[in-house]
């Protein structure tokens, strides 16, 4: 089993009703499981991907996006060095396991 860490995260752009932020993660990285309050997209700039909610694996790769549905768990485990935008309401609310 993969240890669970945190991506490196940086804001991008920041507008009047959303923000983008970008980030970045090693191959084998297991990020942490989480929802959140509103829909969201990641799109993949950079390696690959994948997104595990609602019972089944999105497989992501450079140039894919995905849409994020509000109040899904969800995780993402990193196959190739990746980097990502994620593109959310600035109100969004998340909320991790423990």
């Amino acid at each position: 089993m993969s240890n669970v860490s945190n991506p490196l995260v940086k804001l991008v752009e920041e507008g009047e009703k959303f923000i983008i932020k970008q980030m970045s993660a090693k191959g084998g990285q297991l990020l942490p499981k989480h929802q959140a309050t509103d829909e969201s997209v990641v799109v993949v700039r950079k390696g690959e991907c994948i997104i595990n909610f609602s019972e089944k694996e999105h497989y992501l790769k450079q140039g894919d996006s995905l849409i994020i549905p509000q109040n899904v768990w969800h995780q993402i485990k990193v196959i190739q060095d990746f980097q990502a935008l994620h593109i959310m309401p600035k109100n969004i609310q998340f909320e991790f396991t423990k």
